[in-house]
């Protein structure tokens, strides 16, 4: 029997939808850099890709695609305060609990018990939806993020995928 040609397959209908072949991403090894403060004082922030969006917000489009949408979240919102809005992942659990995918609550408690230092002024949800233009994330989004993450002094950064 002949194995399922899975990458095969999924460059035959992404290119009948008119995308260019997947450029792979080749990550290089590097040294592993150990923070430079305890944990109990570093100040953390996260980013969930679950289609989580505060209720202030426009909901995310389930179907969307290179939806480089980032939204800035208030650490203090409540789990109540979001909707879920992703077709690529059975949402009832986080529909139930934001927390499987958006862990706010968790954050928070972690501070409150002196785990982590302080949970960042500004927390984050986005890049949402099947993204094919990696060159985009790579070069501009990722950065942008970055340099926003460097202004509220974020020593550590959680990525929540759904």
């Amino acid at each position: 029997m002949e194995p399922v040609r899975y990458v095969d397959l999924l460059n035959r209908r992404y290119a009948m939808q008119g995308f260019p072949p997947y450029r792979w991403t080749v990550n290089e090894p590097t040294v592993l850099t150990p923070p430079d403060r305890p944990l109990s004082e570093a100040r953390v922030s996260m980013l969930t890709s679950g289609g989580v969006s505060h209720c202030t917000m426009p909901t995310w489009d389930a179907f969307a695609r290179n939806d480089f949408r980032l939204d800035e979240v208030d650490p203090g919102s409540t789990a109540a305060d979001f909707t879920v809005n992703d077709s690529y992942y059975d949402t009832s659990d986080a529909e139930i609990d934001v927390n499987t995918v958006f862990p706010i609550d968790r954050l928070r408690e972690l501070e409150a018990d002196g785990v982590i230092g302080s949970v960042a002024p500004r927390l984050w949800s986005g890049f949402m939806g099947r993204i094919y233009k990696r060159t985009h994330v790579v070069e501009e989004a990722a950065p942008a993020l970055a340099r926003e993450l460097h202004d509220d002094d974020v020593d550590l950064f959680l990525l929540v995928p759904a």
